[in-house]
Order: structure tokens, then C-alpha cells, then sequence
């Protein structure tokens, strides 16, 4: 009898400890997809905003412009319908999400938790879209007139806003997924505030709001056809790292891993070369708006020589500290092995991309943006042509089409450049 109550109370120990674990796992199921769900839908914003992106480029183009020729009305005038088109396309989005939701989680997949997941946060976040797009107006306005310390200043207000009441929200009200959207809704919400506050107080107390003048026709087909071409240029970028990134991914789970890992590279060089094409479009735009070809070609000059400097600059860092960047960012021995194998094509990125990277500002700034896109497209067709020819040869082939594109994108819009300076001035 001892015997079976020793075993007895042995059995009911492992069933309580099985039960135990199987609660764990479960908490962890719950917790894993939801940061899934989270991830995908973080995923489908940073894609449309980044689409809409045209928002910020235009604005401090058509900004720069009038500042450089000294019209102010102008300057308001430009904000004015740069929120308006914001507003549009943001109530847009809000009112499409339904077919938007349902669209984006049938491309994306996920198990149904974190499909269920994802769409908990996508159905409140997207409510931040008008705040959003406005913001990316407002940053661009701040940029164009030269105010780009105000304009990060106020990102840095709405990241701050986001991470404090995402934790109030989530870690201390337990909201969950709900809660994270949220806290991104109310952060848009007080950061456009803020920088509507910001640009009253630098336009004086004054927008803009006569509806001949912010209506003009003549400014609103112009604003619009900017703000299309740029926003076909983006897609077209969007749509070469997408493809990438699929072409990765059929190269089996080792190679997506490893390619995950290199495109870190490529994005710290282009948040680099990217400042340089923000100062180019200020720069540029307000040499333009002044007729001032000798500053316009002072800038590009100067723009090119900071952004080259800087992509050299980052390629020689990955050359020398990639493996041990590459150790910091997985511990798997084959990823790690792939990805030091394919560190060199990582690596150049930068520099082969410095010119596309700042000859878009220059011709953003100036905007050209008919020929950019007409060149984007281009660049985009060699890049397929590029991996289709080189397909034979899986991951290399992929990652020469994509410094191709890079490369012929910088090329292109150098070799137009100097009849689009002769055609403006």
C-alpha cells in the first residue's frame, strides 16, 4: 500500500508539472502570435506609408521652390494643400479598411491567431493614417523651409508619445494589441497638433485658407503630378526589395535568413545617403525657386561629394566589421556561414547606390520628378532583365540584379542631368 502511494504521488507530481508546461506553451503560443500579428500589420503601415511617402518629398520640393523666390503666401499656400491631399488620401484609407484588411492579410498569411492578431491591430491603427499623412506633410513643409532641427524635433515628440503610452497602455492597463495601435493613434494625433502649432507660429498666425487660392488650378495639377510620378518611383523601390525578398525566400529558409540579415547593411547606408537626399531637396529646390544655377549646381556638388563620402564610407565599415555585425545579428552557423559569403555584394550597396540615393534629391528637389520616375523605370526594368539572365545562379545572380539596379538607377540619372540643368535655367 505504501508502494502505491509512493507511485501514486509520483504520477500526480509529473501531471501537475505536464500541466504546467502545457499552460506555458500555451502562454507562449498566445504570446508568439501576437507578436506576429503585430509584426505583419507593422509590416502592411510601414508599406503604405512608405508608398505615400510623396506626402514629404513634394511638399519640401514645392516649399524649397517658393522660398527660394521669396512667396510667402505661396509657402502657405503649399502646406495648405499638401494637408488637404493628406486629409483626402488618410480618410481614404480609413474608409477602404475593411477590403484593405482582408486584401493585406491574404497576402501576407500567418496561422488564423495571427491573422486574428494582426487584424486587431491593423482595424485600430488604421485610424491613425489622416494623422500620419499629415505629419509627413508637416515634417516636409519644416524641411523645405529650412527647419529641419523643428522637423525632427517633432518625430522625435510622436516616437516619444508612442513609446510612453504604449507602455501605459499595454504593460500597466493591459490593453494588449489594442492598446500598442492605439498608443500609434493618439502619438499621430498629438504630434500633428504639435506641428500645426509649430507652423502657425512660423507663418505668423496665418494659414493659408481662401479656396481661389489654395484651389488654384494651375498649383494643384502641378502639386499632383509631382506627388504621382514620385509616388511611381517609390513603388517601384517597394517593389524591387519585395521582389528581392521573394526571390530570397524560394532560395530556401537558410538563404531568406541570411539575405534578412545582409539587408540590415543595405538599410544603415541608405538612412545615410538618405540625409543627403533630404539636404538636396531643400537645397536644390530653393536654388531653383530662386533661378540661381550657379547655387543649384554648388549644392548638387556638395550633395554628391557628402553622399559618395558617406557610402564609401559605410562600405568600407561592412568590409571590416560585417562578420562580427553578422555574429551580433543571428547565432545560427549556417545562416552566419551564408551570409559571410554574400557579405561583399552587402557591402557595396552603399557606395554603387550613393548616386541614385542623391540624385533623387536633386531631382526631387527640382522636380524632375517626370524624369525620375521615367529613369526609375528603366532601372527597374534592367533589374529584372539582370536576374532573369543571371537566374541560373540562385542567390548571386539576385543580389548582382539588385546592385545593378542601384547602380543604373545613379547612372541614368546622371547621364540626363546636365540637359534637365540646361532646360531649367
Amino acid at each position: 500500500m505504501q508502494a502505491l502511494a509512493f507511485w501514486k504521488t509520483v504520477i500526480d507530481d509529473r501531471v501537475d508539472l505536464l500541466d504546467r508546461i502545457l499552460e506555458l506553451l500555451d502562454t507562449n503560443r498566445v504570446r508568439y502570435c501576437v507578436i506576429g500579428g503585430v509584426a505583419l500589420a507593422a509590416i502592411v503601415f510601414d508599406g503604405i506609408y512608405w508608398l505615400f511617402g510623396f506626402l514629404r518629398m513634394g511638399t519640401v520640393a514645392l516649399t524649397a521652390q517658393a522660398l527660394g523666390e521669396g512667396d510667402a503666401a505661396e509657402q502657405r499656400a503649399v502646406l495648405s494643400r499638401a494637408l488637404l491631399l493628406a486629409a483626402i488620401v488618410g480618410a481614404t484609407l480609413v474608409a477602404l479598411q475593411a477590403p484593405l484588411a482582408s486584401a493585406t492579410s491574404e497576402l501576407l498569411g500567418g496561422s488564423d491567431a495571427v491573422r486574428q492578431a494582426a487584424q486587431t491591430y491593423f482595424f485600430v491603427r488604421i485610424w491613425s493614417a489622416p494623422f500620419t499623412l499629415g505629419n509627413l506633410t508637416l515634417i516636409g513643409w519644416l524641411t523645405g523651409i529650412a527647419r529641419a532641427t523643428t522637423a525632427l524635433a517633432l518625430q522625435i515628440v510622436i516616437n516619444a508619445i508612442n513609446i510612453v503610452l504604449t507602455a501605459l497602455f499595454v504593460l500597466w492597463l493591459d490593453f494588449g494589441i489594442a492598446g500598442a495601435a492605439l498608443a500609434a493613434v493618439l502619438a499621430e494625433a498629438v504630434g500633428l497638433a504639435a506641428g500645426l502649432a509649430v507652423a502657425w507660429r512660423l507663418l505668423g498666425g496665418r494659414f493659408e485658407t481662401a479656396a481661389a487660392i489654395v484651389l488654384q488650378r494651375s498649383k494643384l495639377v502641378r502639386m499632383l503630378s509631382v506627388n504621382r510620378d514620385i509616388m511611381i518611383r517609390t513603388a517601384c523601390v517597394i517593389g524591387a526589395f519585395a521582389f528581392f525578398a521573394a526571390q530570397g525566400a524560394r532560395a530556401g529558409d537558410t538563404a531568406l535568413a541570411a539575405n534578412a540579415v545582409l539587408q540590415n547593411f543595405v538599410l544603415i547606408g541608405s538612412f545615410f545617403l538618405d540625409g543627403m537626399a533630404t539636404a538636396a531637396e531643400q537645397l536644390c529646390g530653393r536654388s531653383v525657386g530662386a533661378r540661381d544655377r550657379s547655387a543649384f549646381m554648388d549644392a548638387t556638388r556638395l550633395a554628391l561629394g557628402w553622399g559618395v563620402g558617406f557610402g564609401a564610407a559605410c562600405t568600407a565599415s561592412f568590409l571590416v566589421g560585417g562578420p562580427a555585425l553578422i555574429d551580433m545579428m543571428t547565432t545560427n552557423a549556417d545562416v552566419r556561414r551564408l551570409a559571410n559569403d554574400f557579405m561583399p555584394f552587402a557591402a557595396v550597396a552603399p557606395v554603387l547606390g550613393a548616386l541614385a540615393y542623391t540624385l533623387d534629391g536633386v531631382y526631387i528637389g527640382a522636380t524632375w520628378a517626370r524624369d525620375m520616375r521615367n529613369l526609375m523605370l528603366t532601372a527597374f526594368a534592367l533589374y529584372l532583365a539582370t536576374w532573369w539572365a543571371l537566374r541560373d545562379y540562385g542567390n548571386t545572380g539576385l543580389w548582382v540584379a539588385i546592385l545593378v539596379f542601384l547602380a543604373a538607377r545613379g547612372a541614368l540619372q546622371a547621364a540626363r542631368y546636365r540637359a534637365l540643368v540646361q532646360a531649367t535655367f
